[in-house]
């Protein structure tokens, strides 16, 4: 299905974290490297972690993205929906 980079909490809330790193933005940020397919099999592997972890499940949960481009660092918090 994918992998998750981080799962998290967030308080109460479970965060699943994508980091995306680009050297260069020559052909586009990190965070754009995030595309709607990317977005997709995220979500389908945070649905599987949540069914192995049921405690998880009962609370809120969101997707940040760390995206680091050449030197600069940007925390995207509720990055997307799951899909």
């Amino acid at each position: 299905m994918g992998e998750i980079d981080l799962v998290m909490r967030d308080g109460p809330t479970t965060v699943f974290v994508e980091v995306r790193f680009r050297a260069t933005p020559d052909h586009g940020t990190a965070a754009e490297t995030i595309s709607w397919a990317k977005q997709r099999r995220l979500s389908a592997a945070a649905r599987h972690y949540l069914q192995r972890h049921p405690d998880a499940a009962r609370g809120p949960c969101r997707f940040d993205v760390v995206a680091i481009t050449g030197e600069r660092l940007e925390w995207l918090r509720n990055a997307f929906e799951a899909s």
